[in-house]
């Protein structure tokens, strides 16, 4: 099994996610954002590897304006030795990889604009991973999107664009997602069957929104829809509920009752799990200490020093359970862009054509999405 957590590392002082304002786009601009982006990306995994963590979701603006029709400088070969560099990298340490694309990428909209952007910024995205040489096991993750008031129509549009408009490249790549507001692991079963296109399991979503499948069936379900050797072993989401904050909310740190719990909901299932929790490598080596103690990873060598670190202040409600902390663990790093708010935006904004309050994000959203 594989930990894992989301696009930015809160530890180091660098992002892999620097850009600029489209109004202030140049072809030396894209060039200096993108070295600093990918160098700060090893950085990311070099960290990750010392401590463990095998399993890390790229961000999507490591190239500002990626899939923008604006950005016509050839990043692709001019960082392609960095690219494959990064590629070996996370071969040799057995890593696995994923994005997800932001809640602007939508393949089942009405609007045939939203759907072709949706695509192109999947090519882009499925691009890096061919460039970092990696196989099909490393996915693009993105949910199945709006009902428009007809889920059959919307679920039927889905399956439409996939056999139509999508890449051979990125179809071996792409990976639907739970929800927990419309589609449930039953109608994204439906996609699975009319496209072939694996599972992404989200247990908190599950919680929230399901037709009764106990943890356990719902685990197995989706682990069935991922071929062992195309795809690789079931890749997964976890989260709890912020106790006294909106259905839906993710905690702020790791619960480790909740989560040893669930390892036991596993049952020996092989998955590799990405945490979606606001502390991200904090939680993430907690959840790996965890299971080294329940015998489910390897020890740690024996050389091996955990980081420390700074505490975040833990508060309890009357019952004496945790409650999401005020203070962030240290200033969150300066982002403009990145994947990880995906799971957080409500899947009506997934659906709909962005609302920005200024029109050049409407073209590139994804550069203007905080973590």
């Amino acid at each position: 099994m594989k930990i894992g957590y989301p696009c930015v590392n809160e530890t180091l002082e660098c992002s892999a996610a620097r850009t600029f304002r489209l109004a202030s786009y140049t072809p030396e601009r894209v060039e200096e954002a993108v070295a600093a982006n990918l160098a700060c990306l090893q950085q990311i995994l070099e960290w990750n590897v010392a401590h463990g963590l095998l399993f890390f979701r790229m961000g999507s603006g490591i190239v500002p304006f990626g899939s923008h029709e604006i950005n016509t400088f050839p990043w692709q070969t001019h960082f392609a030795a960095e690219f494959r560099a990064l590629g070996d990298f996370i071969k040799a340490h057995d890593m696995r990889i994923s994005f997800h694309p932001d809640q602007f990428v939508v393949l089942n909209s009405p609007d045939a604009n939203i759907v072709r952007r949706s695509v192109e910024e999947l090519v882009y995205q499925g691009s890096m991973l061919d460039l970092m040489g990696l196989d099909s096991t490393a996915k693009l993750q993105i949910h199945a999107g709006g009902a428009y008031g007809d889920k059959g129509s919307a679920l039927a549009r889905w399956v439409e664009t996939f056999h139509t408009m999508v890449p051979e490249a990125v179809k071996v790549r792409l990976v639907v997602e739970n929800d927990d507001r419309l589609y449930s692991l039953r109608e994204c079963l439906s996609l699975h069957d009319e496209t072939g296109v694996p599972i992404l399991f989200d247990n908190f979503h599950h919680e929230c929104l399901n037709h009764g499948e106990p943890m356990r069936e719902a685990l197995r379900l989706a682990a069935a829809t991922w071929h062992p050797t195309r795809d690789g072993v079931l890749m997964m989401d976890y989260s709890s509920q912020s106790v006294g904050e909106r259905k839906g909310k993710h905690t702020d740190m790791l619960v480790p009752e909740l989560f040893r719990g669930f390892v036991t909901d596993l049952d020996g299932l092989d998955v590799d799990m990405m945490l979606e929790i606001k502390d991200k490598e904090a939680s993430a080596v907690r959840a790996l200490g965890i299971l080294r103690e329940l015998g489910v990873a390897a020890p740690a060598p024996a050389s091996y020093e955990p980081p420390v670190f700074a505490p975040r202040p833990v508060l309890t409600d009357a019952e004496g359970n945790p409650t999401p902390a005020t203070k962030p663990r240290k200033k969150p790093v300066k982002a403009a862009t990145a994947s990880a708010a995906a799971d957080e935006a409500t899947v009506t904004a997934a659906t709909a054509s962005p609302k920005p309050r200024r029109p050049r994000k409407a073209a590139t959203p994804s550069q203007d999405l905080p973590n």
